[in-house]
């Protein structure tokens, strides 16, 4: 039967050591309930046939380079385990940084409120929602938010329905192509993590997102790399109401271009920020009319 370390040196050949030892380390936690101390005491060898069966079968999936995520059936984002699939795009620590940024940024505005203005529910529009993390994040951490999330793929709407409803999040989900149309009302706030790597980007980007991760949410093409914020950008006279702001995830390689779109489109207060590995990764920017 196998052990920790057997586990190890089999990932390792896929990944690098530190990283094989925390994927099995994960496996071990989450799906057959050992804490580290039990992994380490070496009850690992004392899991029932069946539990063995079944982790061999988990260790053959990560050695053919699928992410532990999909093998495991979920992500943990913002505390919270959200189901993923291989048709939607797993779940990143940025964009939890995203999530955060826009709940501080509504809290601190109420708080600006005076005693006697109630704070009024927010609309919020989640553009390209994939597994819904986003949408159903913002809808259980800001009070009286109305939240509506689009994408294009009818597989990951049915991903995000399911998130939704397991986590007792209330967000409304349409099927829409944002390059083609755009919702016919208006939102508080309008947040999108759309795709935004050139397929130039692709050699350096690791096998296992490359060959399980969906293409049309990762990949725009080289010659039009604004693709998705100029379409958004575009549309925000429909789509915010006065005051209202927009939040974008953005590829680094355009911080700047995206900041000049936003200006180009009208856009006030615009604000930047880094992510937790100081790469220019959010950009934000208000509408006042």
């Amino acid at each position: 039967m196998m052990n920790y370390d057997d586990i190890c040196r089999r990932l390792a050949r896929v990944y690098d050591l530190r990283e094989a030892r925390a994927i099995a380390r994960l496996v071990l936690e989450e799906r057959f309930s050992l804490t580290l101390a039990d992994i380490l005491c070496g009850k690992v060898t004392q899991l029932s046939s069946d539990d063995h069966e079944e982790l061999e079968k988990i260790v053959c999936r990560l050695e053919t380079s699928e992410p532990v995520q999909y093998v495991l059936g979920q992500s943990i984002f913002r505390g919270r385990a959200f189901r993923v699939a291989p048709g939607v795009l797993i779940p990143r620590p940025e964009t939890a940084e995203l999530c955060q940024w826009i709940v501080e940024t509504v809290r601190s505005e109420r708080c600006i409120k005076t005693a006697t203005e109630a704070p009024a529910g927010l609309d919020i529009l989640d553009i390209g929602t994939g597994s819904g993390c986003i949408a159903v994040s913002l809808a259980l951490d800001i009070d009286d938010a109305r939240v509506t999330a689009i994408d294009v793929s009818s597989e990951a709407l049915a991903v995000a329905r399911d998130n939704a409803r397991s986590l007792g999040a209330r967000v409304l989900f349409r099927q829409l192509d944002i390059l083609a149309s755009a919702p016919d009302r208006k939102y508080d706030i309008v947040v999108s993590n759309p795709p935004y790597v050139c397929r130039s980007e692709a050699e350096s980007i690791e096998e296992n997102v490359l060959l399980y991760e969906p293409d049309v949410a990762l990949f725009v093409p080289d010659d039009d790399p604004l693709l998705f914020y100029r379409a958004i950008a575009s549309q925000s006279g429909t789509l915010l109401s006065a005051g209202g702001q927009l939040f974008f995830e953005i590829n680094p390689l355009f911080h700047t271009q995206v900041c000049e779109l936003l200006r180009s489109e009208g856009f006030t207060s615009i604000e930047s920020r880094r992510d937790q590995f100081g790469r220019w990764r959010f950009v934000s920017g208000r509408k006042d009319a």
